[in-house]
């Protein structure tokens, strides 16, 4: 069966190529950053794409679609802010419940930052688990590895699904595969070799780990570099300049540590090489570290499929 989706927050696409590759046919995305929106169109000609605050968008329309989807912003929880949580202008959960009462989907798919997941956020999880069971869903949070799904970086994500009772005994979260992600060179290797520079093959031996977390930052702080001190001292660890973002790769006599370049950090991400980013260098990388690598969110998103046909089934025979 074929379900569709309404994705919302859906920046540069990677919740939403991950959910396509699994099967759903995205009904609308809603975006509120004009970068962001255009390299949806871009990507993807076909997709209806809403350019707004998610505030004054309604889902009335879409009632009865299978999926909501979505990435609500970060900086409420993030341990590099103050993870103010619900007192934080940009939290946006609120907005999502009410987005879940209005077109009652069959399931949900949430995600944010490892920090939802601290003490101080118990209650506002229990809350919104209350609220969707209210709407009638049963959810669960579950924090996630990316690279436990093939993508080359230390990427923890807490992944929040929600269904309604009828499929939820069908759920199943995804297993990790069995085969380890690449190291950050043998994943670059050929990109860092594009120029011909003669230190790429010492420079894949000694990246031989997966990438520290890709920082994408936000509109107040953050720029094209890769993260604070500490993600800039592990990058270095595997030979590579977290300082800022290159516009190409290294030249053939270039020594030192290289920079990663846009398409670089988007093969980190989990993004195909053919995903086109829209804007500037800043605006390119910021859609890309703040997005969700599109191999777990496929994997996610196969589940629910699962889930929902299994439901279906037995409707089916009595029909």
């Amino acid at each position: 069966m074929g379900f569709s989706s309404l994705e919302i927050c859906a920046g540069a696409g990677g919740q939403a190529l991950g959910l396509e590759q699994a099967g759903f046919e995205h009904a609308s995305l809603v975006e509120i950053e004009a970068a962001a929106c255009q390299t949806l169109r871009i990507n993807r000609t076909h997709w209806h794409v809403t350019e707004g605050d998610l505030r004054h968008y309604s889902a009335e329309k879409w009632k009865g679609i299978e999926l909501l989807a979505g990435g609500v912003p970060c900086p409420p929880f993030s341990k590099a802010g103050k993870q103010l949580g619900n007192e934080d202008e940009r939290d946006l959960f609120p907005e999502a419940i009410r987005l879940v009462s209005e077109c009652k989907p069959q399931a949900v798919i949430l995600e944010n930052v490892r920090g939802l997941l601290d003490s101080v956020f118990d209650d506002y999880r229990a809350k919104i688990i209350a609220d969707l069971k209210k709407l009638g869903y049963i959810a669960e949070w579950r924090l996630l590895n990316a690279s436990d799904f093939g993508v080359p970086q230390l990427r923890p994500r807490v992944v929040f699904v929600a269904l309604k009772q009828s499929a939820a005994d069908y759920f199943v979260w995804p297993s990790a595969r069995i085969a380890p992600p690449l190291t950050v060179g043998e994943a670059l290797f050929d990109l860092m070799a594009t120029n011909g520079w003669r230190g790429a093959k010492q420079w894949r031996e000694k990246a031989c780990d997966i990438a520290p977390t890709l920082v994408g930052g936000s509109k107040k702080h953050g720029g094209p570099d890769l993260g604070p001190t500490r993600a800039k001292k592990a990058w270095a660890s595997i030979g590579v300049d977290g300082m800022g973002i290159a516009d190409a790769a290294p030249e053939k006599d270039f020594i030192g540590m290289p920079r990663l370049t846009v398409r670089m950090t988007a093969r980190i991400q989990g993004f195909p090489d053919h995903w086109q980013f829209s804007g500037k260098k800043t605006a390119a990388y910021r859609q890309i570290g703040n997005a969700f690598p599109p191999p777990v969110a496929c994997a996610v998103g196969t589940q629910i499929q699962a889930a929902l046909n299994a439901a279906a089934k037995p409707k089916l025979k009595r029909a």
